[in-house]
């Protein structure tokens, strides 16, 4: 019975992982990406017309930016916050929900530059989940923070935050 799990739990894993996508949206013609374009100019091709293929690039992932202490970093978050149903007036709605919006921005640039610690725990009776619990949290000082852009639709505020890493902030 172990062996048949295990043989199983191999063969899921071997599935899963058996082929990655070399090229996303285009085709692999002699190891590269390459785009397929028809020589019809712009009308349906027949059968007997050929397909070329053209513009064959190597598609390189950027790597993620590292902080140096040559170079700074720009962190850009949208946070979005909306206006309560019971306001006094429009201007009201307008202010808290930029409010609301300029704390859930705040909220993501911490989560990306400090990063996001998660709980979970699974309450488990007779072999069935009886409550299963993830709480997320940030702890982070987020100073000199710039609103770039303001939105405000429909009782919808989005505002577009950005801030400045520098090494000297995270070197000591």
């Amino acid at each position: 019975m172990k062996f048949r799990l295990l043989l199983i739990a191999l063969l899921s894993a071997s599935v899963t992982f058996a082929e990655e996508v070399k090229c996303p949206g285009s085709v692999e013609y002699n190891g590269q990406c390459a785009e397929i374009v028809d020589d019809c100019g712009g009308l349906p091709c027949s059968d007997n017309q050929r397909i070329e293929v053209i513009e064959i690039d190597d598609i390189v992932e950027e790597p993620e930016k590292v902080l140096t202490q040559q170079e700074s970093i720009i962190v850009s978050v949208v946070g979005q916050g909306v206006a309560p149903m019971n306001t006094i007036s429009p201007a009201q709605a307008y202010a808290l929900a930029k409010r609301a919006a300029v704390a859930d921005a705040y909220r993501l640039i911490a989560e990306k530059v400090k990063g996001v610690r998660v709980d979970g725990q699974d309450l488990i009776k007779n072999m069935m989940v009886k409550r299963s619990t993830v709480r997320t949290s940030v702890q982070a000082m987020v100073r000199n923070s710039n609103i770039v852009e303001t939105k405000y639709k429909e009782g919808l505020c989005e505002v577009e935050m950005e801030i400045v890493l520098y090494y000297s902030q995270f070197a000591q």
